[in-house]
């Protein structure tokens, strides 16, 4: 077991995930005082600029960074995740705002992404790559389905750097966080294992450089929130074209 692979993991994140789907949107915005609304809004701000027409939201949970994308006003929004009870409540959340014929939600495995290769304009994860069995694979399926000049963009977790509130983080996600959560999701380990997660994560350069291992080029990050949280985007080279040479 490492920081980039956990054999078991996936089977472990999925039943988790479809337990605590019913209650996941309220303590989402409760647990981080709605701030992951704005964040999600930088997320769909960084892929404004290439106009993407065919977006893919790997482990989109209920569908939350999906729906702020359509704002973009793409053709095709996929929604993938391993999770099929949270797919069912972002299904349901989607037909209400009568999005359904722009998002689709499609159940599946970030390691094994049921597209083809050069599929999608952007791809986007929002608090998932971490949840990930295997993140060099996941990453290389990624930008597998993604076109040449498309854009990735990830969105996670990290841990703040300055001391005082560090300490205040790290009390609140230690102690606070995993209490309220229990209370709440009904669920013993589900926050308990989001703190747990975090403070394991290849956050940082670390994290940028493996994006770059997967092939991903230009890869760059933006902490947001003192450090809460980290925005982080590459793209996926175009192909050189061949240099032709004048006949003599």
């Amino acid at each position: 077991m490492t920081k980039y692979k956990t054999p078991g993991k996936k089977q472990k994140v999925e039943k988790m995930f479809n337990d605590i789907a019913p209650r996941y949107d309220l303590l989402n915005h409760v647990l981080s005082a709605g701030i992951d609304i704005r964040w999600r809004k930088e997320v769909r701000k960084l892929l404004e600029p290439i106009k993407p027409m065919q977006i893919l939201d790997v482990a989109t949970g209920t569908g939350d960074l999906a729906i702020e994308l359509a704002k973009l006003k793409p053709k095709k929004i996929v929604g993938l995740d391993i999770a099929a009870q949270m797919l069912e409540v972002g299904t349901q959340k989607i037909k209400k705002l009568q999005l359904d014929e722009v998002i689709r939600m499609v159940h599946g495995d970030s390691a094994k992404i049921p597209f083809s290769d050069n599929a999608f304009d952007a791809i986007t994860v929002a608090f998932g790559v971490r949840n990930f069995e295997d993140l060099h694979r996941g990453l290389k399926d990624m930008q597998r389905v993604l076109k040449p000049g498309g854009r990735v963009v990830v969105l996670e977790f990290s841990k703040p750097k300055g001391f005082l509130f560090k300490q205040i983080y790290q009390f609140y996600f230690r102690f606070i966080l995993p209490v309220v959560g229990r209370l709440v999701s009904k669920h013993k380990e589900a926050y308990t294992y989001l703190p747990d997660s975090v403070s394991q994560f290849a956050e940082g350069e670390e994290f940028l450089d493996q994006m770059k291992i997967a092939g991903f080029v230009e890869a760059k990050q933006k902490r947001l929130s003192m450090g809460i949280a980290t925005l982080y985007w590459a793209t996926k080279e175009k192909p050189r074209k061949p240099i032709k040479h004048n006949k003599s």
